[in-house]
């Protein structure tokens, strides 16, 4: 996982919480990179996943929400980083549906080594957009609030719904509909 997943989460964690929070979820168990972060480094994922349960444990606030919240606050600090690449992109459908063969294909060529979820995007007319989210890392609420972000950014006003397609979490269908 890319280093600015990590920075992006310390940050907010930062903002809606406390420095000291930070620090806690940092020490709170061994993580091999000894919580030193650097925006454009690679880290496990499941260090990201042992900052997140940290969180959740010291806030009892469902893991589920810590990825959601934390997905829409990541769009803002990548659109922030990177958002000069779509500056032909006008609203949130071509946006969201820009993600495998545009979005993920500029990843990689900043970060060949970059390991990405994979989606199938099908556009069922003006107002709907199908996306099929499959991943190992199991992170669909992450997804979804980057949805959440993309749309927020746009000022979009529109519904998301997450279906689960496998009991692992590795596939999960969002309906994003006007």
């Amino acid at each position: 996982m890319k280093g600015i997943v990590f920075t992006e989460f310390l940050e907010m964690v930062e903002e809606k919480f406390t420095y000291e929070m930070v620090d806690d979820i940092l020490t709170m168990k061994e993580l091999p990179s000894k919580g030193i972060y650097s925006a454009v480094g690679t880290y496990s994922h499941t260090e990201m996943v042992t900052l997140v349960v940290n969180l959740h444990e010291k806030t009892e606030i469902p893991l589920p929400v810590l990825l959601e919240t934390f997905g829409e606050y990541l769009f803002h600090g990548l659109f922030k980083a990177y958002g000069s690449m779509f500056s032909d992109i006008g609203n949130a459908f071509d946006m969201l549906e820009s993600i495998e063969g545009y979005i993920h294909v500029q990843v990689r060529k900043l970060y060949p080594d970059a390991e990405l979820p994979h989606f199938k995007i099908e556009r069922e007319g003006e107002n709907k957009l199908v996306l099929d989210y499959s991943s190992e890392r199991r992170m669909g609420d992450l997804a979804l609030g980057l949805i959440k972000g993309c749309l927020n950014h746009f000022k979009e006003d529109a519904e998301v719904k997450m279906e689960s397609l496998s009991e692992d979490g590795s596939k999960v269908r969002f309906i994003v509909s006007k």
